[in-house]
């Protein structure tokens, strides 16, 4: 993936801010960070979608076969 627009990205929200962007996933961890630690004395604020971490967990389950599918 060569393409900027390609990347794949994941939402951080924010809700003291009100916000939600989408986020390079090779870049989550240091924006969430920056974001955090700019705007909200480096208190967790920002964080990613709670829908998407699910999800992935949900996935990471499933491939080490620890669900009952």
């Amino acid at each position: 993936m060569s393409d900027e627009s390609e990347r794949p990205t994941v939402p951080v929200v924010c809700p003291d801010c009100e916000t939600t962007t989408r986020v390079a996933v090779s870049e989550v961890a240091a924006a969430v960070a920056k974001h955090n630690e700019s705007l909200h004395d480096g208190e967790d604020v920002a964080h990613v979608d709670p829908d998407v971490v699910d999800s992935i967990a949900d996935l990471a389950a499933a491939d080490l076969g620890l669900t009952d599918e």
